[in-house]
């Protein structure tokens, strides 16, 4: 049987001008027909050249060019689809399971911080009442010293366990635990929401953010913990490190237009990430030293002075202790009352925390400032408008202020010439 095979049909693009149209209105088609025909019914057929209106395929040419460019990018299998959709849910149960986990054990160690803190408080003062007493109750005097260097022991124990843990600490780390985790679940919610443009990709990536959490905030108390007073105090990492280029290529000025991005975008996120970086990080790492400092001091000093306390107590109303023992007492007890409602109750834990998540933030936004502007394709980065937009919502900006660090885009910029802080939400 004779088959029909149409030639040079090409068939014009979605929103073609008439023109257009008009030129490609007709094609040519040949037809395919047996080889043991005659030769006047093989001529017959050769002379038979129909005519095909492209009108008529109109109704037909957007599903044509949908069908040709689901061909070159083919979708994966139902059945693959249908396993990353689950892996993704198994992995948005688990960042539920990991919210409530965060928040039940952030209250619950913001109450030993209120708990420890007024029953420390209760045992030093306690203590002193009890050695000033004993002083005019000679009677009663062996009972009450034994009480107030009871008292006095217990206090300097609970504080080294309480400075050593950090309660304000731990629950501020669990606060932002529970924050973050709830931001990744949104994320991952949105994934959900577009089943069909899954990728391995999506999955991997929100496994590696499930793990960078779960080691930036870690559930265990001991062991697991993180040192409440490093050595060195570093921002706090909670997402997955973006892998650097090994040779970034630099972008040529004429062709970084496009994608929302432009060069005076470009110059400004620049600027803004050396600021984020001179300024905005190092101030908060320096804040984060000095309170590091002082709450190590106050660490290893209340309990000190609790053991000096509970020692001269047993000295009260002795020939050796004199005098000087009760003074000692009395004072000691209230000192420790004195420095630790200066540690706990101001929370400098916390305030520690704070100042290592702040520079923790303005590190993520230099990445992401940086990776997109390492891609020398500016169509493979992310939108410009949308990036610039989270950035300055990030650090309590607008848009339009972004421009004014595009003068520090200069390598040699010195932070001397940075007047301002790039965040003005921290």
């Amino acid at each position: 049987m004779a088959s029909l095979r149409v030639q040079n049909l090409h068939l014009p693009a979605i929103g073609s001008t008439k023109s257009t149209r008009r030129r490609l209105n007709y094609c040519r088609a040949a037809i395919n027909f047996p080889s043991n025909l005659s030769p006047k019914g093989a001529a017959a057929f050769q002379n038979l050249l129909p005519v095909i209106k492209l009108d008529e395929l109109a109704q037909n040419q957007q599903y044509t060019v949908i069908t040709e460019i689901a061909k070159r990018k083919p979708l994966g299998s139902p059945k693959e689809s249908r396993l990353l959709v689950a892996k993704l849910q198994t992995i948005a149960e688990a960042v539920a399971d990991r919210v409530e986990m965060h928040d039940i054990i952030g209250r619950q160690r913001n109450n030993w911080n209120h708990l420890f803190l007024h029953s420390i408080n209760s045992f030093a003062l306690s203590a002193s009442l009890m050695t000033g007493i004993s002083a005019s109750l000679p009677s009663h005097l062996l009972a009450l010293k034994l009480s107030s260097m009871l008292l006095l022991s217990a206090a300097g124990g609970m504080m080294l366990i309480v400075n050593k843990i950090q309660p304000s600490q731990l629950a501020e780390e669990q606060r932002n635990a529970t924050r973050l985790w709830k931001q990744l679940g949104r994320e991952i919610d949105q994934l959900l929401s577009k089943k069909s443009n899954l990728t391995k990709q999506d999955v991997n990536l929100a496994m590696d953010k499930v793990l960078a959490l779960d080691k930036a905030y870690p559930l265990p108390l001991l062991p697991g913990m993180l040192e409440k007073f490093p050595e060195h105090v570093e921002p706090t990492c909670w997402w997955p490190k973006k892998q650097k280029k090994q040779n970034p290529t630099l972008v040529n000025q004429d062709k970084c237009e496009g994608n929302g991005w432009s060069q005076e975008l470009e110059e400004a996120m620049t600027g803004l990430k050396n600021v984020l970086k001179m300024k905005d990080e190092s101030y908060y790492v320096e804040l984060g030293k000095l309170v590091l400092g002082i709450n190590k001091g106050l660490a290893v000093s209340g309990p000190a002075i609790a053991g000096l306390a509970a020692i001269a107590t047993g000295f009260v109303d002795s020939p050796i202790g004199g005098s000087w023992a009760l003074v000692a007492s009395i004072v000691g007890g209230a000192l420790v009352a004195v420095l630790n409602t200066f540690e706990h109750g101001a929370q400098l834990g916390m305030i520690f925390e704070i100042f290592r998540n702040c520079p923790g933030l303005y590190q993520k936004v230099q990445e992401e400032i940086e990776h997109n502007l390492s891609e020398p394709e500016v169509e493979l980065r992310e939108n410009g408008e949308i990036l610039a937009t989270r950035v300055a919502l990030q650090l309590g900006r607008s848009v339009s202020e972004l421009k004014d660090f595009a003068v520090f885009a200069s390598p040699s910029c010195k932070v001397e010439d940075m007047k301002e802080f790039a965040s003005k939400l921290f």
